[in-house]
């Protein structure tokens, strides 16, 4: 495998032991309400991906199994977001997620993870082909299907929340509000699962800054004022791991090129 880009902020303040990985694991995974792994390889991996240590989380997990399909799901998955600059190379880590988290789901169907982790990479897979290239593929269905088993396995899952309330935005912003709802997608559930997701995780820069995209493509500019202000608070947090500085520094981004 081609050697992965390095994370490119400091990441000192990032690297956790198992002692204090534990200590603070309800925090980290408040987002994904991942369980604590037993397996000592798996919490190797995941201190690898706190660290930014993408590639070393990937193939650490990978090699754990179990659990550990989970830490290389999210390791692979972020790094293309945020990291992979090459839109073939993003593409194909995206599909080959969603390929693992598919397999995982057969494995273990009742890991909320696994469900999570095949929706997050379609819809990203998604917005890099077009959402609407994407909806005429048939993924919306497989998109917004994954996502509701992942909250009916994990009620508190805030990262669901907020895909499922990106998925309703995204198809009412690019195909209008009548043809969303042959997709399933309604402004009123989209508001409301970003609402959930700030609820269950309120510290979280990437619900802020998820809910603030939106909010303006479900009602338009006259949301813009409460958008900056989430995009504000998302940029004013401090990172408990590299996942949490890539999406502070992407709301920094985002309010400096206005």
């Amino acid at each position: 495998m081609a050697k992965w880009t390095a994370f490119p902020y400091d990441n000192a303040g990032l690297v956790y032991t198992p002692a204090t990985l534990k200590k603070h694991w309800s925090r980290l995974h408040a987002g994904d309400a991942e369980p604590w792994p037993q397996d000592k390889a798996v919490q190797q991996a995941w201190i690898h991906f706190h660290a930014g240590e993408f590639q070393a989380a990937f193939d650490a997990g990978l090699a754990a199994g179990g659990a550990g399909v989970t830490v290389a799901n999210k390791a692979q998955a972020i790094y293309a977001t945020y990291v992979e600059k090459k839109e073939k190379t993003k593409l194909e880590m995206f599909l080959s997620v969603a390929e693992r988290a598919q397999a995982q789901q057969a494995e273990a169907p009742d890991c909320a993870n696994a469900w999570y982790w095949q929706a997050y990479a379609l819809g990203r897979y998604g917005q890099g082909i077009s959402v609407t290239q994407a909806l005429a593929q048939g993924l919306g269905g497989k998109i917004k299907q994954a996502l509701e088993r992942t909250i009916a396995l994990a009620p508190k899952h805030a990262d669901a929340h907020i895909a499922l309330g990106t998925f309703h935005a995204e198809v009412i912003d690019k195909v209008g509000k009548l043809l969303g709802k042959t997709q399933g997608a309604d402004t009123a559930t989209g508001l409301r699962m970003f609402e959930q997701a700030l609820k269950l995780n309120p510290g979280s820069a990437i619900a802020m800054i998820e809910r603030a995209n939106g909010l303006v493509m479900l009602e338009g500019d006259k949301r813009l004022p409460e958008a900056e202000k989430l995009y504000e608070a998302a940029a004013a947090r401090e990172p408990m791991d590299a996942m949490e500085l890539l999406d502070i520094e992407l709301a920094r981004a985002e309010l400096a090129d206005e």
